[in-house]
């Protein structure tokens, strides 16, 4: 589905593209190395040497989610996130002097279908960039394709780590940055000593519980009395339910994705076990504010989340973003960590083709390390070599409106390690 020339639904009216062209021009990339200025127009045979989507005027980019099925709750955002970007990088004279046209592909909440929309927009759209996919069950059905036609992947998501590619910048966490940082927080924070973890039913969720457990039982001292999964899209959680009063655990730690999050946390609500009572404390690593506008913050209240970025951060470049955010999707939008990971990555890209000056996908990846954003909602990134983001790790307490008071965060960013020895 080709966006580029659409006048429906995604067009800004009048209002909201002065406000977003205002709030693109107060996000300056800062990069350590700029050889080319962001407005140059130099010829395509110059910058364009692979036969991507580039000609004098314009370039195209993918974004591939999904928008149907039971991710497109969590989705959704990232795809308005994307479209907000290139629009405001759009309005600031676009990327080498070219507007960004993109092309939008659902991938259906379906493995198979990620991979076969990545290989159409790699192969016969030949676009010079790709921002999306959200589960690690779609990034993994679409990564050999990206490696094997040298494409690149911006993944937003925070997931599991044990992976580096040429072909990916990923700009969400990984586990040291979430996973780990949330356990010792809620180790020192809530004494925990008993821990019962649940999740989704694919690679993000088991591997994510798999390090928790090491870290758990060899570095925190504590005890895993629980642990269960289910298939995407599971609406009955009433034996873990049971089981959870049972065991009486400390802390819950849920990596539920998608649609099931609506059920888990208003069942947990009907069957009495109040987030906000102190019995217990839920560390969830995958409930955002796009989440709980289906959960409902009177059923999720008193949950803690380990994230980057949370909507209620206090900061100009964060006040600017969800002001441009809301303008162009509503005053009733909300933003969540994985909305506005997806929101670096055009960016990011843009900032690496200026450094590069080439879209050619081997030159935009050798230009990628180091760059930094000065103006990131979350306040600042950086790309590592190791093609993460160094990031600061939070700790948000829900509320009943379903935003998050930020309790903690720490002092400096922690630098990416996608590989932790002893986790593997």
């Amino acid at each position: 589905m080709d966006h580029s020339n659409d006048d429906k639904g995604f067009k800004l009216n009048r209002r909201g593209f002065l406000s977003s062209t205002v709030a693109a021009l107060s996000a300056a990339v800062v990069l350590s190395t700029f050889p080319m200025a962001a407005s140059a127009n130099p010829p395509t045979a110059e910058v364009n040497t692979t036969g991507l989507a580039v000609t004098d005027s314009t370039v195209k980019v993918g974004i591939l989610h999904s928008v149907t099925g039971t991710m497109a709750i969590s989705e959704e955002g990232s795809v308005q996130a994307e479209i907000l970007a290139i629009e405001q990088i759009n309005a600031m004279g676009g990327v080498l002097g070219r507007q960004i046209e993109y092309i939008q592909e659902d991938g259906a909440s379906d493995w198979p279908t990620f991979a076969d929309r990545s290989n159409k927009l790699l192969r016969q759209d030949n676009v010079a960039a790709v921002f999306g996919c959200w589960t690690s069950a779609s990034r993994k059905a679409v990564l050999p394709i990206f490696e094997r036609n040298n494409g690149m992947l911006y993944y937003p998501t925070f997931y599991e780590g044990l992976e580096q590619s040429p072909n990916v910048i990923y700009t969400g966490q990984e586990a040291t940055q979430q996973i780990l940082a949330g356990l010792d927080w809620v180790k020192e924070e809530k004494e925990a000593k008993t821990y019962y973890l649940i999740g989704s039913d694919y690679i993000w969720p088991r591997t994510s519980n798999k390090i928790a457990r090491i870290h758990i039982e060899q570095h925190l001292g504590g005890e895993v009395v629980g642990e269960d999964y289910f298939p995407l899209g599971h609406t009955s959680f009433n034996s873990t339910i049971n089981r959870i009063r049972l065991r009486k655990p400390d802390v819950i730690f849920a990596s539920v994705v998608g649609g099931s999050n609506v059920a888990f946390y208003r069942q947990m609500k009907a069957a009495g076990l109040d987030m906000t009572s102190g019995d217990f404390t839920l560390l969830t690593i995958s409930v955002t504010e796009d989440e709980i506008l289906g959960i409902g913050g009177e059923n999720i209240e008193g949950a803690y989340a380990s994230m980057k970025y949370f909507q209620s951060l206090e900061n100009p470049n964060n006040e600017a973003f969800v002001a441009a955010f809301r303008e162009r999707w509503g005053a009733d939008a909300v933003i969540g960590d994985v909305t506005q990971a997806a929101y670096l990555g055009p960016w990011l890209w843009k900032a690496a083709v200026e450094a590069a000056g080439s879209f050619d996908v081997d030159r935009v990846r050798e230009a990628s390390a180091d760059i930094e954003l000065t103006t990131a909602p979350e306040g600042y990134v950086r790309i590592h070599p190791n093609h993460h983001l160094w990031s600061k790790t939070r700790i948000g307490l829900a509320q009943a409106d379903g935003q998050f008071q930020v309790v903690y965060e720490t002092e400096e960013l922690m630098e990416p390690n996608p590989f932790p020895a002893g986790y593997q």
